[in-house]
């Protein structure tokens, strides 16, 4: 995280109203958080390369600010390819199906085909589908 980590100094240059915005907290106490942090990666010899990464090692308890940071940070897209493909698909699924299904199915159809590389474990679908209500109508 150090190679890719700003210089604790540069965020004493930040706006105040900026972290304000996000946080309850003094800049020079997020800047101390920043710094007690960053020893302790590097005593536990943590280097994280993702932010998602960072926030794991991150305890919220311990480093409030921090963690808050980080998780917005996690929640920034890095492209707006992500975005872009979940539009793209929804026209898709739109088009095909036009309005015959539910806000909820298309919402479902849309998170399976914008996360295709996330595995789908047919046996654990089956499992679920089996424990629910046997009043379902199911359409293909």
């Amino acid at each position: 995280m150090e190679a890719t980590a700003p210089n604790v100094e540069d965020l004493a240059l930040t706006p105040k109203e900026e972290i304000k915005f996000y946080l309850d907290s003094d800049i020079q106490i997020v800047i101390a958080e920043l710094r007690i942090w960053q020893s302790k990666l590097k005593a536990d010899n943590k280097n994280p390369k993702a932010a998602i990464d960072a926030l794991r090692l991150c305890r919220q308890s311990i480093f409030p600010n921090i963690h808050q940071l980080l998780k917005i940070l996690c929640n920034i897209p890095v492209s707006t390819s992500t975005p872009e493909r979940s539009f793209s698909c929804m026209k898709r699924l739109k088009t095909y199906l036009r309005n015959s299904m539910t806000e909820n199915r298309l919402n479902g159809l849309t998170l399976l085909a914008v996360h295709r590389e996330i595995p789908i474990d047919a046996k654990e679908v089956l499992d679920v589908m089996s424990q629910k209500s046997k009043k379902l109508d199911i359409i293909l």
